[in-house]
């Protein structure tokens, strides 16, 4: 049974929004150089961007909740748009900090309401499928936009491709106002479940670990992916030339692990889970060890980047799918998750640079967080195993 176009709509936005999450990881020494701030702290403006995804995703559905889907996402990507004009003007590493951050929000608002409205679209056996493509942008960003922009931010400067993104943008709003329906809430839509009732469902002890093993899981993988163009050109030996290749690779890879995820997490979403994350922390390492021999690193980035994707998106269908009954914040609470990670993985890859231990310390870092998030899952599960209680999907 083929996906609602409008669920493939929501992918090209979040494309467009995903550039921008990641591409700084291509422009952290121009930006430095350019701004004249330290490596960790252009580092930081995307540890910017993920402290305003999580604070924005609860926040911001909350705000949309009794609005039309359609009006929501529209203005959310305004925002977006607008921000990012003001990035690239500005000289300021202060404002652009500003502007990161509230990008973010904008962001954090559109991812909310796009992983709650394309479930809503489908049955229950599409979820997993749905949830895929949406969070297929990302690994489409990475693939592509990523890449792009840090042949833009090569030639033009990286101003260039904040002017990208505000650009690519404009195709998806012009898409949303097309395919989803607009109108008043409660055409098409369930009514909002009580706020209280959304929360308590959050806050429940079967939730909590799966939130904090899905920050722990992506906030290794941006610790490592936002240091990894000084990775690659200062102890891997590769040339400046390299970095579009090497993140294309990781995005290929990302967009492979996503697929996966998306055609076998509805059914197998613990499994993925958890031979993802054992395999994770074994790349971490491996790639920490090997980083100064350039084919060993160029084989291990897109595995990586499969393991990566394709374990978070399991996270999320498993989160979205024991979330049920807080229709509203079950997208928010995955996005806010997922962007804690993606906040604290560059602020700790930052600390351990700044601290001396050179450029393959965010990589020990990001295996370090791994082996946190399978103490977490471990003392879930043998939880469950005492109360008595069988470990689902």
């Amino acid at each position: 049974m083929p996906l609602p176009f409008a669920v493939y709509v929501l992918g090209l936005a979040v494309f467009a929004q995903g550039t921008s999450e990641f591409m700084l990881s291509g422009l952290v020494s121009s930006i430095a150089a350019d701004l004249g701030v330290s490596l960790a702290a252009a580092g930081l403006l995307t540890s910017a961007f993920a402290v305003g995804m999580v604070l924005g995703a609860p926040l911001m559905a909350l705000f949309s909740r009794t609005w039309p889907r359609r009006r929501a996402l529209l203005f959310f990507l305004t925002v977006f748009v607008a921000v990012h004009i003001a990035g690239a003007l500005t000289p300021s590493y202060g404002v652009l900090l500003a502007t990161r951050f509230v990008g973010a929000l904008a962001n954090a608002g559109f991812w909310a309401v796009a992983l709650t409205a394309a479930v809503s679209m489908v049955p229950d056996r599409l979820k997993g499928r749905a949830t895929a493509v949406v969070v297929g942008g990302v690994t489409i960003a990475c693939v592509v936009g990523v890449p792009a922009g840090a042949v833009l931010g090569e030639r033009w400067g990286w101003r260039a491709a904040f002017w990208a993104v505000a650009l690519v943008s404009l195709p998806a709003f012009a898409a949303i106002l097309r395919s989803l329906p607009g109108g008043v809430r409660g055409e098409g839509e369930a009514a909002p479940v009580p706020v209280r009732d959304e929360l308590r469902v959050l806050t429940g002890p079967r939730l909590r670990p799966t939130l904090l093993t899905m920050a722990l899981v992506q906030g290794a993988t941006f610790c490592a992916f936002s240091y990894l163009e000084p990775l690659l050109t200062r102890t891997t030996g590769l040339g400046a030339a390299w970095v579009p290749a090497a993140l294309a690779l990781f995005g290929a890879g990302a967009f492979l692990g996503v697929t996966v995820a998306g055609r076998y997490a509805d059914r197998r979403a613990t499994a993925l889970v958890a031979y993802g994350m054992v395999a994770l922390a074994l790349g971490w390492s491996a790639l920490a060890l090997t980083a100064g021999r350039p084919v060993a690193a160029l084989v291990l980035i897109p595995l990586l980047g499969l393991l990566a994707f394709g374990t978070g998106t399991a996270l999320i269908t498993r989160l979205l799918g024991q979330a049920a009954g807080a229709p509203t914040l079950a997208g928010a609470s995955a996005t806010a998750a997922f962007n804690l990670g993606a906040a604290v993985g560059p602020w700790a890859g930052g600390l351990a640079l700044d601290a001396g231990l050179g450029h393959r310390a965010p990589v020990w870092v990001s295996a370090a967080l791994m082996g946190l998030a399978l103490v977490v899952a471990g003392a879930r599960r043998a939880a469950v195993a005492v109360s008595g209680v069988r470990v689902t999907g």
